[in-house]
């Protein structure tokens, strides 16, 4: 086997996804196979190994755990029976006989299909895998196994020669995926054994047509007939069926565009609106079902109390028997749904039977007139009946639109194919075909009796034979009397036959009447079976989604069908409570309302997909268009308030309470809705809109890039920028890291998706953008330029303040001010923000720490987690320097060269010990700006005119609710004897700025000398840096200068004498006036490129800001960025 151990290190990769081919569509699992060699090899993996060979006999090890050592973490692909292991580590993957299952009854999936792919790439010795469905799947597919294709660092990536260093790609990651995988092992034993899947006329045509096909058709139409008319009735049946119609089309399209799985109408909208939409929609639409059963079991109790009472067998009065019918018969049916549903499909074809007989039972007896039925009202197809049934005749305060209302449940349960989605074979073809025939064959049956009830029946008659009329009668105005019979005393009222009044009229007419009956209970409990099996479904689905809390307990299924039995209690529960209202004509439009809503998403959805125009919208079923998809919307919104307008603004008030709750919520799912792809379309329209536009001053935006480095390790810095641009403007933290070997862009990619989390979860409104570097100065470089996208870009670097410049080397502090004047040269604005305590926390808390275990997993193996700090930029705070790289590395796998000064430094790494009191003060400031500050006030100081950015950040901060109790305090330089005038000319500035303050000092002596002390602990500090060129030969002193640019030459020093002075002068001021500020807003003082020496502008930087509460130095690009024009 020894070959196989050198194949394993030097293959760029084993083959992750050789272990399954693709395969006929319908199977669940692929083996690859060699028919030829007969079944007893079938089993041995073709090994396509890089080194040329195709190793069949030489591979029946199991795969290796034994030799692993640990280095490989094993992924289960669980099915039916066997496991197929894939040893895997970062470079090398290795499938050596994974499949142990010649016997095992697998050899029969050697289909002409699998025997073309038998080499898997058409038989190069390659790790590429060729196009597979298996690789597309998700991992819980119910239809088969999830498959890993090879991912681009292992084609890629440069193979390791030492074993050790395997560039550490997080070996964790796959762990998930056997967990997955093995928790999924339940429900695929299932999958193979109990599921039927049905086809489309079984599964769609007959669920939707029993569905639709309701106690409406035998015991309400004749009477809708006799209120509306028949040409009313057929536009009522034609209104009706267009809703359903384009509902229709629109299910259709939302089916067939992906693979479907159970939750019916609630999996739909949800996995095309999101959950917002989805997860209001799915309570809704499960209680209408729960509410549907009530309605069916009340028809099919008001058909029982009928019986009763014709043979005077009541038990109490009318309305309470149909109570006491609809309980038993709803406790039946529970019975019934929570024994199982292996025979529901067949009996629903029992049923379906049954319904049917019972149809043509009634059209035969329509053409059989019988002289004992026409004191009862029916006489056989007659013209004068058609004629005066024609047009309406409303009684009892009906209206054309209460019929409506009473008729349209009858044409909705068009998605009871669609609600079992996940027990169809092709639920991709079979929803159009099932659902669109259904709603045109019952269409036609529902007119076919409208008309014929029309035409045969009258609207009031008797049931008196002897109520006849001589036909000698010449004053004939209704049909009745020119049949011969004279009903003109049920103009009074108090008839009980005739098509008003008999509501059973259709089983007096029919052939057999017992049919009819039978008719009316199958086509009751069919629906209400359905309904109660789809209720508990959709809820079930809906409470997997988790969307909201406290529902997770009914997601629970039991028994091998996964059968949510809580659900059912539920269900019950809401059937029995509606039907002891037992009034169908107060039921019926409740449930309208409920499924039109769900209806109207199903249509707003399709548009909102089309209209988003994302890629991934495109199904397979064609002929539906986004326009006649919004219209079907509005048309269910109408029809909504048209049934009745006080259940529609209930349930639009119940819809939208529960869409602002899961808004507001924010379930952690991600379904790839219609919603993102338009939100991103909108971004990208306004984004390019935006660059259109010329920038003006009035919308002038701080755009900032700050160098926060891993964005929580330097918390003041983030809440204090996100102080001032958060709803304003952008924010990007920039990470510069560098790397010390080679850079690790798998883990930064990992990092930056998990730090954009921690951003969003901490409410921050920033991007995160880590780049490498060779080192901090490019980084910047790349930041300043590539940053930002047309007018998004950023226009001011904030950057912490270099506190530990002098420990560190002074190459360092050298890329430091060059990052400043890269940012200027990039017309950039330029704000350091200094605290005395430090800004950067990462060696107290490792970066990771901060984030929540939850994340951390995602992260993969950091066990040894050492931060790379180059050169010792990093101390307790060198806020760029995190920028630097605080990398995390897998030490062992790595072999890198770990610099770590703060080791050196402080001696302390490990955050067990309890914390030096220097690291308390630390942690405590870092925190300063995330809680509400007191009173107190900000002072400005606006020496010199940058544009007026030194102004402007200080007003967007106290305009915050966090700030909004400081006040501005303005300080500005001025001669000492025009100090009044001075004042003036600036408040009457602010005052035009509309920018409030509360006072303004006009400091006289700022041109005064300082104090001798601060000039000698100023010539102290510079000391070290000196060039002192006049101490040596010219020649040496140029080389020197050219080694270390950084250092001051004795020339410089004098002429920037002045400037000097002023700096220490300005920090003795800062200390007299603003020593209790919560802030300071300062001008930077500019420094000129190449005049002033790093060492020279970093002391002057240092010596304006030390000992001062926290402090902005501040300089815009000199370009106005406040206007008094409006």
């Amino acid at each position: 086997h020894s070959g196989h151990h050198n194949f394993d290190m030097s293959s760029p990769s084993g083959q992750k996804p050789a272990l399954k081919t693709p395969g006929s569509g319908q199977t669940r699992f692929q083996v690859t196979e060699v028919t030829e060699l007969g079944p007893a090899t079938s089993g041995e993996r073709i090994a396509a190994g890089t080194d040329g060979t195709v190793g069949t006999t030489g591979s029946k090890v199991p795969a290796g755990g034994e030799e692993s050592k640990g280095r490989f973490s094993v992924v289960k692909f669980v099915e039916g029976t066997e496991a197929s292991d894939v040893a895997q580590n970062g470079d090398t993957v290795r499938s050596t006989g994974s499949h142990r299952s010649s016997a095992s009854g697998h050899t029969n999936i050697s289909d002409t299909h699998s025997n073309t792919y038998y080499l898997r790439t058409f038989g190069h010795n390659t790790i590429d895998a060729v196009p597979n469905i298996d690789f597309y799947r998700q991992t819980e597919g119910p239809l088969g196994e999830k498959l890993i294709r090879p991912s681009l660092s292992e084609l890629h990536d440069e193979l390791d020669k030492e074993p050790l260093d395997e560039d550490g790609f997080p070996i964790g990651e796959e762990s998930t995926i056997a967990e997955e995988a093995a928790a999924k092992e339940g429900t695929k034993d299932q999958a193979k054994g109990g599921t039927v899947k049905f086809g489309w006329v079984k599964g769609v045509l007959v669920r939707c047509m029993l569905n639709i096909w309701g106690v409406m058709l035998f015991i309400r139409m004749s009477w809708i007939v006799g209120q509306a008319g028949i040409g009313l009735t057929c536009v009522i049946i034609l209104m009706a069926t267009v809703v359903t119609t384009i509902t229709g089309l629109s299910t259709s399209a939302i089916a067939t565009n992906g693979f479907v799985r159970g939750g019916g109408a609630y999996y739909l909208i949800s996995r095309s609106l999101g959950p917002e939409f989805g997860g209001s929609i799915g309570l809704i639409f499960a209680f209408a079902n729960a509410v549907a059963v009530a309605m069916y079991v009340v028809g099919f109790a008001e058909t029982v109390v009928e019986m009763l009472n014709d043979v005077d067998a009541l038990m109490t009065d009318e309305l309470n028997d149909v109570r006491i019918v609809g309980t038993l018969t709803v406790i039946l049916l529970l019975g019934i749904s929570v024994a199982g549903m292996e025979w529901e499909a067949k009996a629903q074809i029992v049923l379906l039977v049954i319904l049917l007989a019972a149809i043509f039972n009634y059209f035969i007896g329509t053409v059989i007139p019988m002289e004992s039925k026409e004191p009862k009202g029916f006489f056989g197809y007659k013209a004068a009946i058609m004629m005066e049934n024609m047009s309406p005749d409303f009684r009892d305060g009906e209206t054309f639109f209460s019929m409506f209302a009473i008729f349209f449940p009858a044409a909705t349960g068009i998605l009871a194919g669609a609600n079992i989605s996940g027990d169809l074979t092709d639920p991709q073809s079979a929803i159009p075909k099932g659902t669109l025939l259904a709603i045109l064959i019952t269409g036609i049956s529902y007119v076919a009796v409208t008309v014929s009830t029309g035409s045969c029946i009258l609207r009031d008659a008797t049931g008196d034979p002897n109520d006849t009329s001589s036909v000698g009668d010449l004053n004939c105005t209704d049909a009745a009397c020119t049949l011969g019979y004279d009903f003109s005393i049920c103009k009074e009222g108090g008839c009980k036959f005739g098509l008003m009044n008999d509501f059973q009229v259709m089983s007096l007419v029919s052939a057999f009447g017992p049919l009819i009956t039978a008719g009316i209970f199958s086509a009751t409990l069919s629906s209400a079976l359905a309904s109660l099996v789809s209720a508990p479904k959709v809820f079930q689905a809906l409470c997997k989604d988790n969307i909201y809390p406290g529902l997770h307990v009914f997601a629970k299924g039991y028994g091998k069908n996964n059968e949510p039995l809580r659900g059912y209690v539920l269900t019950f529960c809401i059937g029995l409570a509606f039907i002891l209202i037992a009034e169908l004509n107060v039921i019926a439009p409740i449930i309208s309302n409920f499924f039109l809503a769900s209806y109207a998403l199903i249509n707003f959805s399709v548009f909102h997909a089309s209209l988003a125009n994302s890629p991934g919208w495109r199904p397979s079923f064609r002929y539906y268009n986004k326009w006649v998809s919004l219209a079907g919307a509005v048309l269910c919104c109408a029809v909504m308030f048209v049934v009745n307008w006080w259940a529609a603004l209930m349930t639009n008030i119940i819809v939208l309470a529960l869409y602002v709750y899961v808004s507001y919520k924010k379930p952690d799912v991600n379904w790839g809705s219609s919603t993102q792809a338009l939100i991103y379309n909108q971004a990208l329209t306004h984004s390019l809109l935006l660059t259109g536009v010329e920038d003006h001053i009035k919308n002038f935006r701080p755009q900032c890039l700050v160098m926060t480095g891993y964005p929580n390790a330097r918390p003041a810095l983030l809440h204090l920028v996100n102080a001032f641009t958060k709803d304003v403007g952008l924010m990007v933290c920039g990470h510069v890291r560098t790397a010390s070997r080679r850079p690790n862009f798998k883990e930064m990619s990992l990092d930056h998706a998990r730090y954009q989390r921690w951003l969003m979860k901490n409410r921050i409104k920033a991007f995160y953008t880590p780049v490498f570097a060779e080192d901090l100065r490019h980084g910047a470089q790349y930041l300043l330029q590539a940053t930002g996208l047309g007018r998004l870009k950023p226009n001011t670097l904030v950057m912490g303040f270099k506190n530990n410049w002098s420990d560190g080397e002074m190459k360092d502090v050298e890329m430091y001010i060059n990052i400043i004047h890269d940012a200027f040269d990039l017309q950039h604005g330029v704000v350091l923000i200094r605290l005395q305590e430090g800004l950067d926390v990462s060696h107290i808390q490792d970066p990771d720490e901060l984030l929540s275990s939850h994340e951390k997993k995602d992260a993969g193996m950091k066990d040894a987690v050492v931060s790379i700090n180059m050169g010792g930029k990093d101390s307790e705070d060198g806020p760029p320097s995190q920028i630097t790289s605080a990398q995390n590395s897998p030490l062992i796998l790595r072999g890198t060269i770990c610099i770590d000064v703060l080791e050196e430094l402080e001696g302390t790494k490990s955050s067990a010990k309890p914390l030096s009191l220097t690291d308390q003060r630390l942690l405590e400031a870092s925190q300063q700006f995330k809680k509400k500050q007191g009173k107190g006030t900000v002072d400005v100081w606006w020496l010199f005119d940058d544009g007026g950015l030194a102004l402007l950040i200080p007003y967007l901060l106290t305009n915050k609710k966090k700030w909004k109790d400081c006040k501005i305090r303005l300080f500005v330089g001025g001669k000492i004897n025009r100090i009044d005038h001075d004042r003036r000319a600036m408040a009457a500035l602010l005052s035009k700025f509309r920018i409030d303050f509360s006072a303004i000092y006009v400091l006289g002596d700022i041109n005064t000398k300082p104090k001798k002390h601060n000039v000698l602990s100023f010539e102290e500090m510079i000391e070290p840096y000196k060039l002192k060129e006049d101490d040596m030969e010219q020649e040496a002193a140029e080389k020197l200068k050219a080694e270390e640019p950084w250092r001051i030459s004795d020339n410089e020093l004098e002429l920037y004498k002045a400037k000097t002075n002023r700096q220490i002068r300005l920090n003795e001021l800062l200390k007299e006036h603003s020593n209790s500020a919560k802030l300071i807003v300062m001008s930077m003082p500019l420094a000129r490129k190449g005049a002033v020496s790093s060492a020279l502008y970093m002391s002057w930087l240092e010596t304006l800001s030390k000992d001062l509460p926290p402090i902005l130095l501040v300089r815009g690009n000199q370009q106005s960025v406040l206007t008094f024009y409006s």
